[in-house]
């Protein structure tokens, strides 16, 4: 998955493609406002998070309720990284991965989105990994995990779309709401897993 290969959006089953081109139009973010939180939500309610999402959406991103929402977050992320089965020898995996949660978490404290998803994308890239094993590094993860469930493979699509996307958009994106979309619907769909 540290590749997107070109005809990954190919694996993405048709009746799903009008929602996975909607977020994130030819690589990159909505270029309207509006339309992106319109796509975020399409997209949460197809992966099964979008009456969670909507919610969390609408919440004040400093509030006590959002702010306890991120602490389950971050404690469900770490125990999926810790109760992963790994070979002896990739436990430092783990740990790495383990170490890079608090700066992510720093990162969207300070509101810095951009940054924050690219980290997440880098994290997601090892949780794969740890999950998948060198499957996830495969042309065809994207069409493997479609064929486990379809909102199991959204998800790595997703994920896998947020690579590169820093490239493709920049670090000068005023749209915060755009970006904050986006990376809620990463952190809502790992909270519920």
């Amino acid at each position: 998955m540290k590749h997107c290969p070109p005809d990954i959006n190919t694996a993405v089953p048709a009746e799903f493609r009008k929602i996975t081109g909607s977020l994130f139009p030819s690589g990159n973010l909505p270029a309207d406002k509006k339309d992106g939180l319109a796509a975020t939500e399409g997209f949460a309610q197809a992966l099964g998070i979008g009456t969670e999402y909507k919610r969390l959406l609408n919440l004040k991103r400093d509030s006590a309720e959002m702010l306890e929402f991120l602490g389950h977050f971050q404690h469900n992320l770490d125990l999926l990284i810790q109760k992963t089965w790994v070979e002896k020898a990739e436990e430092s995996l783990k740990e790495k991965l383990l170490d890079e949660l608090p700066p992510f978490m720093n990162l969207i404290e300070q509101k810095k989105y951009i940054r924050a998803l690219e980290k997440f994308g880098f994290i997601l890239d090892e949780l794969a990994y740890l999950f998948f094993g060198t499957q996830s590094n495969e042309n065809d993860f994207a069409e493997y995990t479609f064929r486990i469930d379809t909102q199991i493979g959204l998800f790595w699509w997703y994920c896998s779309r947020l690579n590169g996307l820093k490239d493709t958009c920049g670090e000068n994106i005023t749209d915060n709401d755009t970006l904050w979309a986006v990376l809620l619907i990463g952190i809502c769909y790992l909270t519920n897993f």
